[in-house]
């Protein structure tokens, strides 16, 4: 993806001109339109991958709960949505998103593992194809579509021996006794970590390129913890205050991280496959 395709992908879709186009990272660009607007241009090689991030943020848009960047248009590769300004973090704003996520994680989702309406079964998270497909509990879901799928590739690549890889089955064994008390589908940001909130201007944090699903809420809240953010605790504090977490939710932590950290380990290997063992065993000694 480069500069022109995206001033061209923006044009076609706004029918205005643009001016310039600026790489943000990835395959983001900032697009200056001639009437002054500000965009932004997400190019996707995968036609699912763009109708899934569409459906995402209009899905958690809806209940008005976390503010997300508004679509603007979207074909077959690029996606446009508002240019969100960057700003600082403060911990008043953790708190107002804490209390946001709570409201946002309320609105539901039809079933563990319900893609956004409209959105498509095979979607994916960051790099990686992820499939969301509707199960009755939350551990069918966890097991079959988040753990699985990348354990098996992951293996097969030599990521984990197998005496590593027996430790990550006896998590998908005992998911029903580990995953604690039962709880009706969130709708989940889906890919919360710490780069995927965005701290605008005015005390506001935006919630960006989103893998939107039906889930538990607590997924969300352990991604975000993952590789930090900022006053998290702040954040955890007015979640609470909104809606209380199920007791024993800190030693479940490592439970929900094992998903993002098996992601990396087929992405990117290395020591992500030493954190994702980390994390089975220890979930498996809660």
């Amino acid at each position: 993806m480069t500069s022109e395709l995206a001033r061209a992908a923006a044009a076609l879709l706004t029918g205005t001109s643009a001016s310039s186009a600026r790489p943000l990272g990835g395959a983001a660009f900032l697009i200056v339109l001639e009437n002054g607007n500000r965009l932004v241009a997400k190019g996707h090689g995968d036609p699912n991958a763009v109708k899934a991030e569409a459906a995402s943020l209009v899905w958690l848009a809806e209940p008005a709960a976390v503010p997300v960047p508004r679509l603007r248009g979207e074909n077959h590769e690029w996606l446009l949505t508002d240019y969100i300004e960057e700003g600082g973090s403060t911990p008043e704003a953790a708190e107002d998103l804490g209390r946001g996520l709570a409201r946002l994680h309320a609105a539901g989702a039809p079933a563990f593992g319900s893609p956004p309406p409209g959105g498509p079964e095979e979607a994916s998270i960051g790099l990686a194809p992820m499939r969301n497909a509707e199960c009755e509990t939350w551990p069918e879901f966890y097991g079959s579509y988040r753990i699985e799928p990348y354990l098996r590739t992951a293996v097969d690549r030599g990521s984990f021996s197998p005496r590593q890889v027996e430790a990550i089955q006896e998590v998908m064994e005992r998911l029903a006794e580990l995953a604690g008390p039962s709880e009706p589908p969130a709708r989940l940001h889906g890919d919360l970590w710490s780069g995927n909130v965005l701290w605008g201007p005015g005390g506001r944090a935006w919630l960006i390129d989103p893998a939107a699903h039906g889930g538990h809420r607590e997924t969300d809240l352990a991604m975000l913890s993952l590789f930090g953010c900022p006053y998290l605790e702040h954040l955890i504090g007015a979640y609470q205050d909104e809606t209380p977490l199920a007791d024993g939710w800190r030693d479940r932590v490592p439970l929900h991280q094992l998903f993002p950290l098996l992601v990396h380990t087929v992405l990117f290997g290395g020591g992500y496959a030493t954190q994702a063992l980390g994390a089975a065993r220890a979930s498996l000694s809660t």
